[in-house]
């Protein structure tokens, strides 16, 4: 079986990827309300005509929450996958993995009233 090039491996590579970000947007109750918050803050950098630094750090949050919110559903998947029954060192796991998820967003949060009060008042 010949060995398949890099770029063919590249390709199927985003594939997966992609697919992987529509199952965990179109399954996860969660991860549906952060798309929602993020594309109600990309409206607001269009209205408030946000500057390119703005743009910067507001892209960089959305995307660690969104990130840190796939590994989170990545953990907890995994988690129930090997202990399906209730096991406290598996929910110690997912707490911290939780626990993630709430860091970057309170960080997110911040970012987003450090661009945004200033505009709004």
């Amino acid at each position: 079986m010949p060995k398949e090039s890099f770029l063919v491996n590249r390709i199927k590579s985003v594939g997966f990827a992609l697919r992987g970000a529509f199952l965990l947007i179109r399954t996860e109750a969660s991860i549906k309300i952060q798309v929602f918050i993020a594309i109600v803050m990309t409206a607001a950098g269009f209205y408030f005509e946000i500057s390119n630094t703005e743009w910067i750090f507001q892209i960089f949050a959305i995307a660690l929450v969104l990130g840190i919110e796939g590994m989170n559903t990545a953990v907890e998947k995994i988690s129930d996958f090997i202990q399906p029954e209730f096991d406290v060192k598996i929910g110690f796991i997912k707490d911290i993995s939780a626990g993630a998820v709430m860091l970057v967003s309170i960080a997110a949060a911040i970012i987003g009233l450090i661009i945004y009060l200033p505009k709004i008042l």
